[in-house]
């Protein structure tokens, strides 16, 4: 009995074990859901917000499907279909089921911290868990990191870390992680608005013409002036002038309610903010039935139900009680007693009449004072803006999703890489390093020297082949130690190769700590592991006040100083790891320095080396780029080159970037082999190639006087 997008999304969801279904009011969550319990088999729970949990057990029967509304686990009597209320979630632990859904998943957001991380640990051992509710905001990182923990996809902090940037103290998406993102979304939940999204027809799937009314109620601007301290009313004076303004015009109101549901004869669903609104309202109408928090939970079933079969015409509650997750279809009559800033409550409630489904228009009356049009009117504009950017990212994320109900993977997409640069000086190729130093022939290379990705996500590119992309330190390493076995092949015997790395900062949402991870451990590591000798390093003086400038670090500030100094730390130095491949170099190394240079160069620190001493990198960048390029100065290469190569070797770069180390390379008489993943810097690594060949033909010119 269902449609063909369901049947292919809930064969999706059991081959997915733990995901999410983010579809539209109307689209069959509830069906869906419950198929895919029966087909998952033995003891399967859904758990879902008040009376739902009863109108699952009605859509159950009309596709003769049982579903058992039960209370406590002792209730499960064997292999079958049961529902419950979030409230009695208690009384479920993890071994009294096989499966569990979570309906309405956005309460995830909504509920206290508490219950929040007592449900995701709860059922952290469950292997089947799904959650199904409505589309999710694009900017709800909350709701979002919410699902992915809860199904075991991601931390909330990881996924904060990984796809996210905080900027004046709003998350966003870093520019290179929006793909990546989407991609990762659809490995997991099943995301869209209407089913043409994810390559079915739409037959049916067309929502009914949707009239919103709203009439004001006129306030006394004399009274509210005095009631709300002001002389003359400019406009609404704040939170608590908005509840003058309700309890002033709260009679008018409600005459003017029941005046318009009096003259119908349908059902009607009326949302009201007050408690004295829905109890003068509900003494004015005959036929309604009030429901309240404080009514108990059998009474609140009860009362909605007799809502549901049409014993009572009127249902009056709040949109926090009513609005979520129930489906009123059979009404298309609708009033809100006045009007609430929340554009989510507004909306929600409006789609539990408004939804797939509905086949007559849906009728909505706002009765609210003049002083709050302004409320309404930010309400409004909110929620169409709401709605054009959750139909764009769920058209985004169906992309991907469409991909994978046709057996398809976004991750075998093809690279489009641009043709290597050969010359008589270098070659530039434009490719991962991992499957590249696999391909050159061994014993080729004379002196290594590069930094690679600092951990960084999506800071500079989106492709999953970039090692600073890697998730965490176990994704790197694995990732790193094929580079380390690329350099061990192409390295000749006895000679080096020099990294340059520094300390990592640990970064609150994405490690859950504030302070350094051992990276230049973890280079060391896996270097020696792959069979490097660690032969020696060098600590590069840094600014620590530039520092402190470029990157805002709380470590080195002078606020932080005066306020708690147990965060302090110094600057971050750099450093030059050196690593020999066994064996003996059938060639000796001259340098061409000085006595003099060498008691400098010799020092265990490095001293009096410019920052600014780099390459231009502006022209490198692109508006994804989350952090500026940060190539090696040119002096430290520089001194490395001269130390451990001779004229006419070869240098090699696995991660060129803009070209720094080719660069300098060239300018001192050496051969340069580059490797760069990201098009961008390949192009701007030719140019600087380039330029450092006509530089060094330049100066070896004469100079001729005439």
């Amino acid at each position: 009995m269902l449609f063909d997008f369901q049947q292919a999304i809930v064969d999706w969801a059991v081959e997915r074990e733990r995901c999410a279904i983010f579809a539209d009011c109307g689209l069959g969550k509830t069906i869906m859901q419950l198929e895919w319990l029966r087909r998952v088999g033995g003891r399967g729970l859904v758990v879902a917000p008040l009376a739902v949990a009863q109108q699952t057990r009605y859509e159950g029967r009309k596709f003769g499907l049982t579903v058992s509304y039960i209370r406590d686990a002792a209730d499960i009597d064997g292999p079958g279909l049961y529902v419950t209320n979030y409230e009695m979630v208690d009384h479920f632990p993890a071994e009294s089921i096989d499966a569990v859904v979570l309906d309405e998943s956005s309460i995830l957001k909504s509920i206290d911290g508490k219950t929040r991380g007592k449900l995701i640990e709860m059922y952290r051992d469950v292997s089947y868990r799904l959650c199904c509710t409505a589309t999710p905001a694009p900017n709800d990182v909350t709701e979002l990191g919410n699902h992915a923990e809860f199904l075991g996809q991601m931390t909330n902090a990881q996924m904060l870390g990984t796809f996210f940037v905080n900027r004046d103290g709003e998350w966003e998406l870093k520019g290179h992680a929006v793909e990546a993102f989407y991609e990762w979304m659809a490995t997991w939940c099943m995301m869209f608005t209407t089913p043409d999204q994810l390559g079915f027809p739409s037959n049916g799937y067309h929502l009914p013409p949707l009239n919103i009314d709203p009439i004001f109620v006129d306030v006394d601007h004399a009274s509210y002036a005095q009631a709300t301290g002001r002389l003359f009313v400019t406009g609404m004076a704040g939170v608590e002038g908005r509840l003058v303004a309700r309890r002033m015009t709260m009679d008018e109101r409600v005459k003017r309610a029941a005046e318009i549901i009096g003259a119908s004869d349908e059902q009607w669903v009326v949302w009201c903010g007050l408690n004295d609104e829905g109890r003068q309202l509900h003494r004015a109408l005959d036929d309604s039935v009030l429901v309240e928090g404080a009514d108990s939970l059998e009474d609140k079933i009860r009362d909605i139900g007799r809502f549901f079969d049409q014993s009572k015409r009127v249902l009056i509650t709040k949109v926090r009680i009513g609005g979520f997750g129930l489906n009123l279809q059979h009404c298309h009559n609708m009033m809100f007693l006045g009007i609430s800033d929340s554009y989510e409550q507004y909306y929600q409630a409006i789609r539990r009449c408004w939804r797939f489904g509905q086949e007559s228009p849906v009728n909505v009356i706002i009765i609210t004072s003049d002083i709050e049009r302004v409320v309404l009117e930010n309400v409004q504009n909110k929620e169409r803006a709401h709605q054009l950017t959750v139909a764009a990212m769920a058209g985004r994320v169906a992309d991907y999703d469409r991909m994978a109900l046709n057996g398809q993977s976004a991750a075998s997409q093809e690279y489009d890489l641009q043709e290597p640069i050969q010359s008589e000086h270098y070659q530039l190729i434009h490719g991962d390093c991992r499957e590249q130093l696999a391909a050159m022939p061994p014993d080729s290379v004379d002196f290594t020297i590069f930094s690679p990705p600092f951990l960084d996500l999506f800071s500079y590119s989106a492709d999953p082949r970039d090692l600073g992309n890697s998730r965490d330190d176990d994704e790197f390493g694995a990732m790193y130690r094929e580079v380390a076995d690329g350099l061990l092949h192409v390295t000749k015997k006895g000679r080096l190769v020099a990294v340059h790395v520094a300390q990592v900062p640990a970064k609150l949402a994405h490690d859950g700590f504030i302070g350094l991870k051992d990276f230049r451990g973890l280079i060391i590591q896996i270097m020696t592991d792959t069979g490097f000798d660690y032969h020696g390093d060098v600590t590069i003086d840094k600014n620590p006040q530039a520092q402190a400038i470029r990157t805002h670090s709380k470590a080195l500030l002078f606020k932080q100083l005066k306020k708690d100094a147990s965060w302090l730390r110094p600057g971050l130095a750099d450093f030059i790891l050196l690593f020999r491949k066994p064996g003996e170099s059938s060639v000796a190394i001259h340098p061409d320095i000085t006595n003099e240079d060498w008691v400098t160069w010799a020092h265990p620190v490095w001293y009096g080396l410019r920052e600014s001493d780099t390459l231009n990198k502006a022209e490198a960048r692109t508006e994804k780029d989350e952090k500026h390029i940060a190539p090696l100065q040119l002096g430290v290469i520089e001194r490395c080159i001269r130390l451990w190569s001779n004229p006419g070797d070869t240098v090699l770069s696995p991660f060129a970037g803009i070209g720094s180390e080719g660069y300098v390379a060239l300018e001192h008489g050496r051969k340069f082999i580059g490797i760069e993943l990201k098009p961008e810097y390949f192009k701007v690594a030719a140019k600087n190639l380039e330029r450092a060949i006509a530089e060094r033909t330049q100066m070896a010119m004469p100079l001729v006087i005439s």
